[in-house]
């Protein structure tokens, strides 16, 4: 955000900025949500829920997941919130004591170590390298687990680093968590974003998860905050207690937004796929040509995570370099924790002209730095 910040400042004053740092899908939200949305407005459904939400949505979410990874679900496993960022604190209040444990992966999405903290729990960071494709590995987890670890948190296809995990990865880790007192949390946003093979619900291997998912990654609806959390029964009616009192329940018009894109938008989730595969394959090609590392290459979500420990050890310190001189934002790698330092996050949820764009303008400014 702060490189983000710097850009708009840069554009107030005429400057012309490449995005590559925002995490946020281009394209516009599926005409058939638009419409449902709208039509909810006219209508007048624009009261209350029940405070889990839909049962139709509800339900549609239990028939994707079905249809999706051939496993069964009740919708009363299922809490539908404004985001997913309400359905991790939900999670998070709901399972951890002070002083518990979550396990997560080094680099990582950004927030997840505040809101483990947020509730007074710890998060145990474990390295993941690039040349693994950045995955958990189950030795690594087991190594690292004491009396109090009570989840362990992966995210596949991952942020920052576009990566999947191998479904024997996960059902090695699922079979860590078996005990009454230990979960895996599996954030599935970027599920429906995947170029090459296949991603894997953590569901597929075990009942002892929780998942987080939502619509703004696959359906570009991330202003309509929708998202939804897949709990075990056991903790549903404390979740249901604190989303009655907090939350209350997500707004209705953009819960009938995410009944219409389960059952419509499949046709818009495909071209934005083959579009994003494009920009995908292209920025590869051209950042390994610049020398910047990309040993396995990025399958999922709209990320390439690419080491540049060669050009700069501080990456907080060459992201302002490049936005400075080259006119193009992009996200330092240690903002996803230590083991990310010396990396650089490129987006490719922006239109291909503009990648191209950016792509002359870094390979101009690193050809720079180099004479």
């Amino acid at each position: 955000m702060d490189v983000l910040e710097k850009a708009c400042e840069l554009e107030c004053q005429g400057q012309h900025i490449i995005h590559l740092e925002v995490g946020e899908p281009d394209f516009d939200t599926p005409a058939c949500v638009k419409q449902a949305v709208i039509a909810a407005i006219e209508h007048g459904d624009t009261h209350y829920t029940h405070s889990l939400g839909l049962l139709e949505l509800r339900e549609a979410i239990c028939a994707d997941y079905l249809k999706r990874y051939g496993v069964t679900i009740s919708p009363d496993q299922i809490v539908i919130c404004s985001g997913t960022s309400p359905a991790i604190l939900l999670l998070f209040s709901a399972l951890l004591e002070k002083g518990d444990e979550v396990i997560i992966s080094d680099p990582h999405y950004a927030c997840y170590p505040n809101f483990i903290r947020y509730v007074e729990g710890v998060p145990v960071p474990i390295a993941v390298h690039e040349s693994d494709g950045f995955q958990l590995q189950p030795a690594a987890i087991e190594k690292q687990m004491t009396d109090r670890t009570r989840a362990v948190f992966i995210n596949s296809p991952a942020n920052p680093t576009g990566n999947l995990l191998s479904a024997e990865r996960m059902q090695a880790i699922a079979g860590l968590t078996q005990s009454d007192k230990r979960y895996v949390i599996s954030d599935e946003i970027y599920h429906g974003l995947v170029y090459d093979g296949r991603e894997h619900s953590i569901l597929e291997f075990t009942d002892h998860a929780f998942v987080l998912n939502g619509f703004s990654k696959r359906y570009a609806m991330t202003g309509l905050r929708l998202g939804y959390l897949i709990a075990p029964p056991a903790f549903m009616p404390v979740i249901q207690k604190m989303q009655q009192n907090f939350f209350i329940s997500a707004a209705a018009p953009f819960q009938r937004g995410g009944l219409a894109a389960l059952n419509g938008a499949d046709a818009d989730v495909e071209r934005m796929k083959r579009i994003y595969n494009e920009r995908r394959q292209y920025m590869i090609a051209r950042l390994k040509a610049m020398g910047l590392g990309i040993t396995v290459e990025p399958t999922g979500a709209f990320y390439v995570f690419a080491n540049a420990r060669h050009v700069s050890a501080d990456s907080y310190k060459l992201a302002f370099d490049i936005l400075k001189h080259a006119c193009v934002g992009v996200t330092p790698g240690i903002d996803f924790g230590a083991n990310g330092e010396g990396y650089l996050r490129f987006s490719y949820a922006n239109s291909l002209e503009n990648i191209t764009v950016g792509m002359d303008r870094l390979e101009a400014y690193l050809r720079r730095r180099q004479t």
